[in-house]
């Protein structure tokens, strides 16, 4: 099965796509598109959506804003904190079912994964390896998650407070949290990442972990902290991740499969 790649950039967002169909890649494109379009346009007259940290109530039929506003206040956080995965859904769900204007043969695809800025959703009958990224853990890029057909359709969120830009109040290297999808999973991975947090880095990641249960449709956690981890419910196969880790990150290359894919632009 031929596999393709892309990658583009649109003001603060970073985005790969990866699929058997080149289609669907393009419906994920404009899918992106249309929905910044419409948070765009949201926020400039909404400045407390933009930057608040707690739940919004909103009242609006721009989808992206009410599934940000929904899983926000599910794990009682600021909408923003939903942003990435987000989209990354929504493009993942028009992925499936394909753009209006290619509905007539269009045929859903066996392979799709968005990656926003971090935050994945996916649904593939082909396993994928996605790497772990802690920043200096020791776990960088060393570990990563096998996800299998039965594990999808699945959102990946993940938040530090030692790399990125986002802000966190937390002191771990990463919580990786999986979900029902990519929304909840960013939500709630900044969620528990603002709890981990204290001297005692073992009592400090259970207390990430016991958190995960307060969230509904949350499959599972995986917390690093310096040199200690801790995981939570049900979580995809744990891998060790081979080959040049510098080459690895440079090239972005943090999706790996049996076989080769190409570079779709």
């Amino acid at each position: 099965m031929k596999t393709y790649k892309t990658r583009f950039l649109e003001k603060e967002s970073d985005i790969t796509i990866i699929s058997d169909s080149k289609k669907a890649i393009l419906s994920a494109k404009k899918s992106f598109f249309y929905h910044r379009r419409n948070l765009e346009k949201y926020t400039a007259k909404d400045k407390h959506f933009l930057d608040s940290f707690t739940p919004i109530k909103v009242k609006t039929d721009l989808k992206i804003i009410n599934i940000m506003a929904k899983v926000a206040d599910m794990c009682d956080v600021g909408p923003m904190a939903a942003v990435a995965g987000a989209l990354a859904d929504l493009m993942l769900d028009t992925m499936k079912i394909g753009a209006n204007d290619e509905m007539s043969d269009f045929i859903p695809p066996k392979i799709a994964l968005v990656e926003n800025g971090g935050e994945i959703a996916i649904d593939s009958k082909k396993s994928i390896t996605i790497g772990l990224y802690a920043g200096d853990n020791e776990l960088n890029l060393n570990l990563g998650f096998l996800i299998k057909e039965n594990d999808c359709p699945l959102g990946i969120g993940t938040s530090s407070a030692t790399i990125g830009h986002a802000i966190s109040l937390g002191q771990a290297d990463a919580v990786t949290i999986f979900a029902q999808n990519a929304a909840l999973a960013d939500a709630a991975a900044t969620k528990i990442c603002n709890l981990v947090k204290g001297r005692d880095i073992e009592k400090s990641i259970k207390k990430g972990l016991d958190a995960v249960d307060d969230v509904d449709g949350l499959i599972g956690a995986f917390i690093s902290r310096e040199n200690k981890v801790g995981q939570t419910g049900k979580i995809p196969q744990m891998v060790k991740i081979e080959g040049d880790k510098n080459k690895i990150l440079n090239e972005k290359q943090d999706f790996k499969f049996p076989g080769d894919y190409e570079i779709f632009k």
